[in-house]
């Protein structure tokens, strides 16, 4: 039997800035698992699930590029209940696929511990189930909106349509073993991660 994967599972609104404080951790050696990451490859132009969600959806969900149409997709999966439930069905065992392939990795076994990111971890009994910790990334939701707004161009009723989507905040906040605040400046984060990260390698070695 392999090592024990001691595992923290990151979350955080849409926009609370999840990714770039899990890359800050991957600096300092942590293995980095990221759903989000594998679903834009799943979904890629040539993606394994592109194929599925052509034959399942529509080709109307396929943009020119061979790739998901995220915009046209988000609307219809706002629209239609329907739709969300048959593009989870393709993706979400898929992405369980490739999060159990790449925790098997040794880059993920001989890591003093690996991080999990998952946008909808509080709501996924699955992944909730997996790991040892949970550490939530917040921020005030008028960041959230600006953040956004400037990475994906979505305009604000679009942004507020996702986070009213999404678990409260302040549920959120109830739920996480550990918080970081994401309001300031990236180098605010680095006090925070520091002793966070000595917190996690010091549970994932007495696990072993």
């Amino acid at each position: 039997m392999g090592a024990r994967r001691y595992i923290v599972g990151v979350t955080g609104g849409i926009g609370s800035g999840k990714s770039t404080v899990a890359n800050l951790f991957a600096t300092l050696g942590v293995a980095l698992i990221d759903t989000d990451a594998i679903a834009h490859a799943l979904t890629a132009p040539e993606g394994s699930a592109i194929g599925a969600i052509r034959s399942r959806l529509g080709k109307e969900f396929i943009g020119h590029d061979g790739a998901l149409d995220r915009a046209a997709t988000r609307n219809r999966v706002f629209a239609d209940s329907n739709v969300k439930s048959k593009l989870e069905a393709i993706l979400h065992p898929l992405i369980r696929e490739e999060v159990d392939s790449a925790l098997r990795a040794d880059a993920v076994l001989h890591a003093p511990y690996a991080m999990l990111v998952v946008p909808l971890l509080f709501e996924s009994l699955t992944y909730r189930g997996r790991v040892d910790e949970t550490l939530l990334v917040d921020c005030p939701v008028a960041m959230q909106l600006e953040r956004v707004n400037l990475r994906s161009g979505l305009n604000a009723d679009e942004t507020a349509r996702i986070i009213a989507s999404q678990l409260p905040r302040a549920v959120r906040l109830q739920l996480a073993n550990e918080v970081i605040w994401n309001g300031d400046t990236t180098a605010a984060l680095w006090p925070q991660i520091e002793p966070l990260h000595l917190h996690y390698v010091q549970n994932a070695g007495n696990v072993r």
